[in-house]
């Protein structure tokens, strides 16, 4: 932990000429630019300023877009046991990505999330923890892991596998997540399983997925190839800061024009507004309307794609036969039974469209609160053919602030608007996710979803709700890896509640050191209905290891194994160990394989972080970020998977990975759906793929089509009525505001490395914040530097696990009818921060502050198709409590807008 006492330093040691180089990328966003790590004895020397005394081989003072040194990019760790010093910096080497060698705040910080005692990482957890007399004691791995097994087996032969939830990220590295899901889905074969952003194992994006898009198939290059980028629920600058400014900012200054969907304005949506861009400032949850307005004024004036719709739009045959997906049974098939999305083609679709009121650009523009003429230029600015008859070329990106409010019906309605205006895998027209976190999940296993008490009306079980699972009483033994369980989930303060039910106000808690005493009381918690919690992490985070962990096992991360991961345009690269992990800390991958051959389970026997890869490289085949061809390389020229993706340094290589038998070449994948690639007969033969594949190579048709039976599109209806209800609902009611929730630039995630760990971003954020518009504020007498509540007893959650019989069980207004919703209370305090930049009715706080979770205001309530939370959808009150310190102190925080240009 760390002060937000702030002292900058002054100088940074250069690394010397017999500096190690060890490559490496950012641990942090999507993007994931390339780093150069530098080692060297501590004691060994430093660099000189001559080209020939530093490892750079530059004369300093450096040139700018030189190489150079600050001081937060320096620390000392341990390597072989001896102190190292590591310079961590961007790659001015690399040609792809970062490729001036920029990088954001958060990656220029790299060098600080390194253990180092000296630093405000001296609580990371370096042994085992028990929790014994109410404090979390250090203990043996044997012992921690031995007790954790016999918990875990008890919990599957007495109570069902089912009563075993493992809670883990996505986003983390294959080696990791590949053993994280062979041993919770295919071993301890759990349906309470999910990942860290939802409590259901579901993808994030439905609406895609129906239509046949991946979420990530363009490449970075084409983000900035459009001549109309529409860009919705996020800004690129505060959350991917150098594909905005390597990628998209460039593309501006040469002419091309963005449409941004966003209730906030943020420097970045502020400086593509003066370069001409237009921004749909709407209110949480209308999106859906503003999209189908936009779609309504396309198809009016005959804009719409034709070409590419009559070649790539399936019809109603096509679609028909498992909508698209295969046969009948399907995941898909229990709701277009209905037809509630299906259609039978475009003109099925434009009947539908034209008939529906709430996609009259005037009603839709006035639920929105925006200028309707805004509707008609995007429209415009999206399809409307140029002045020589041309096409606009035009490419959608979407991220988490767009599809976590009303889920299905804004991705099926992105992904139609996308259709129509004929966005697919052509370079200057794509659409996908521009992403979170990175992209490091490797499954090995599958939700066993038959296993789900949930089952949604006709034929299909859906995905196991995970947190209404466990606030039913059904979870007997919690195993939450990486991820902040309470405070990442809707309603949290609620589940906070029930955690402590479940286990600390259960009345067997541990007194005794003697292990089957342990035992022994913790499995009568689990018999009389409470939970054991087991936590995998590298701090320990309030409240899910600090309050309620029974266990606490110590991982290592970045920097600390080798690792791999591919960024958001699925390019894989090695993130190689330069420095020892803390203690007896130890990777997750060798956490669950010891843990795993303790439950009795086999196939878990790795070595290395190597063989866990090599492994799973045989899953990763078809995938986006198939890397099984690397394996075939690396063992026909005598070496690892590891040691051949170490030649590929930060470049890395994109997947899916084809092996060319005959040049004995790796290539990569530029983007996915390229309907051009198939008529490029040079890049095929580069690939190897001119005569289709060769040898162990897949070839998915979602490499030049789309991820359907048909290989082409499923043009799909986007129903607002399936959300309206709910909508309807959570509308301000007296003095309520609308609430919702993002990230910032500076906050990576939950604050874990930032926030909690560095001064300098301490003492710019040393509070929970929340930006309110001047006319909200001054309405209720508040000023910026003001501490104020936000509150409602508004919350809705579930309050059991259901069994869906009828057509409309799952609907929001039928839940609440049958009492199946119950209201809470919840009040969140922060900062506020007063700023136009927020739309006028509108409350907008930190995605997740681990002291006041804004997601406590937001309903439990998941999307009733999709199962995923609306977490950018609630409802507060806001008063004024009194002056925070920080309103005449000007140390810390910045009341100025965040919209300056």
């Amino acid at each position: 932990m760390t002060t937000n006492f702030y002292i900058p330093e002054d100088r940074a040691p250069l690394p010397p000429p017999h500096a190690e180089v060890i490559t490496t990328a950012c641990d942090y966003c999507v993007v994931a630019c390339g780093y150069k790590v530098y080692r060297w004895p501590v004691g060994t020397g430093e660099g000189g300023m001559k080209a020939n005394e530093n490892a750079f081989g530059i004369d300093f003072p450096s040139y700018t877009l030189q190489q150079w040194v600050a001081p937060s990019q320096h620390n000392v760790a341990m390597h072989n046991g001896q102190p190292h010093h590591v310079v961590v910096v961007p790659d001015k080497d690399t040609t792809v990505v970062n490729k001036t060698g920029d990088s954001s705040m958060r990656g220029g910080l790299l060098a600080q999330k390194v253990y180092n005692p000296k630093t405000g990482t001296r609580d990371r957890l370096t042994a085992p923890l028990m929790r014994i007399g109410g404090t979390l004691q250090p203990v043996s791995w044997e012992m921690a892991l031995e007790v954790a097994a016999e918990l875990g087996k008890h919990t599957i032969k007495e109570h069902g596998a089912n009563a075993y939830s493992v809670k883990t990220y996505s986003y983390q590295y294959i080696e990791n997540t590949y053993a994280i899901t062979k041993y919770a889905l295919r071993h301890v074969n759990t349906a309470s399983f999910t990942f860290h952003d939802t409590p259901s194992d579901v993808t994030s994006t439905p609406g895609f997925r129906d239509a046949g898009f991946d979420n990530f198939g363009p490449s970075y290059d084409d983000w900035g190839s459009a001549d109309t980028l529409m860009i919705c629920g996020t800004d690129p600058y505060e959350t991917k800061t150098i594909l905005f400014t390597q990628f998209i900012k460039p593309a501006v200054e040469r002419g091309m024009k963005t449409v941004m969907l966003n209730p906030r304005e943020t420097a970045g949506i502020a400086w593509m507004k003066k370069m001409g861009g237009l921004h749909l400032d709407v209110f949480p949850g209308t999106d859906n309307l503003v999209l189908g307005a936009i779609l309504r004024v396309i198809v009016e004036n005959d804009w719409q794609d034709k070409e590419w719709i009559d070649n790539w739009v399936n019809n109603k045959w096509e679609s028909s036969s498992g909508f698209g997906q295969g046969t009948r049974n399907t995941p898909w098939q229990w709701r277009t039974t209905w037809g509630k999305f299906q259609t039978k083609g475009f003109e099925d679709y434009k009947k539908w469209l034209l008939a529906r009121k709430e996609y009259d650009p005037k009603s839709a523009a006035k639920e929105a609160g925006i200028d309707v003429a805004k509707i008609y230029k995007a429209a415009e600015m999206m399809a409307k053919p140029k002045a020589d008859g041309s096409r606009v070329k035009a490419s959608i990106a979407i991220e988490k602030g767009f599809y976590w409010s009303n889920n299905t019906g804004n991705t099926n309605a992105i992904s139609t608007l996308a259709t129509v205006v004929g966005a697919g895998g052509r370079p200057g027209q794509v659409v996908g996710r521009l992403g979170g976190h990175q992209r490091g999940g490797q499954s090995g296993g599958k939700l066993p979803r038959n296993k789900s008490p949930e089952k949604v009306p006709g034929r299909r079980r859906r995905s196991l709700d995970t947190d209404r699972w466990l606030y039913s009483g059904h979870t007997r033994f919690a195993h939450v890896i990486g991820t902040t369980w309470i405070q990442a989930m809707c309603g949290s303060q609620q589940l906070a509640k029930k955690f402590t039910e479940l286990t600390v106000n259960n009345p067997h808690q541990v007194w005794s050191y003697d292990k089957q005493e342990i035992i022994d009381t913790l499995k009568k918690r689990q018999d009389s209905g409470g939970m054991v919690v087991i936590n995998q992490d590298i701090y320990l985070r309030d409240p899910i290891g600090a309050r309620y962990a029974d266990i606490v096992f110590p991982a290592a991360t970045w920097g600390e194994e080798d690792f791999m991961r591919a960024n958001g345009e699925r390019r894989l690269r090695l993130y190689q160990k330069f420095n020892d992990a803390p203690g007896d800390a130890k990777p997750d991958w060798w956490i669950i394989a010891n843990l795993a051959k303790r439950m009795g389970f086999e196939g878990f026997d790795w070595k290395s972080s190597n063989e866990v890869a090599e492994e799973a490289a045989r899953f990763s085949r078809g995938s986006r970020k198939d890397f099984s061809m690397i394996k075939v390389a690396a063992h026909k020229e005598g070496k690892t998977l590891h040691q051949k993706m170490r030649e590929f340094g930060t470049d890395g290589i994109q997947g899916p990975v084809f092996y060319n038998y005959d040049t004995k070449e790796l290539v990569g994948t530029k983007r996915l759906h390229d309907t051009e690639l198939r008529h490029d007969k040079k890049q095929l033969a580069k690939m190897g793929l001119e005569n289709g594949p060769k040898g162990a190579n897949v070839l998915k048709k979602e490499l030049t089509g789309f991820k359907s039976q048909t290989g082409k599109v499923n043009l799909q209806k986007h129903p607002w009525e399936l959300f309206s209800d709910f909508y309807d609902w959570l509308k301000p009611k007296g003095d309520e505001l609308r609430f919702t929730n993002g990230r910032i630039n500076e906050i990576w995630q939950s604050g874990f490395d930032d926030v909690e760990r560095r001064a300098y971003v301490s003492q710019r954020w040393p509070e929970n914040w929340v930006e309110i518009h001047p006319d909200d504020a001054k309405a209720r007498g508040i000023e910026s530097g003001d501490q104020v509540m936000m509150y409602s007893d508004r919350v809705a959650g579930f309050k059991d696990t259901i069994l869906g019989i009828g057509g409309k069980d799952f609907q929001f207004s039928e839940l609440m009818k049958n009492g199946h919703i119950e209201l809470t209370k919840a009040a969140v305090t922060a900062v506020a921060i007063v700023t136009p930049a927020v739309k006028k009715g509108v409350l907008y706080a930190n995605m997740i502050d681990m002291r006041q979770p804004s997601n406590a205001l937001a309903a439990r309530v998941v999307d009733n198709i999709s199962g995923n939370y609306n977490y950018k959808m609630g409802v507060a009150r806001i008063r004024k409590l009194g002056e925070s310190k920080y309103k005449h102190e000007f140390r810390s925080f910045s009341f100025a807008p965040r919209n300056i240009v």
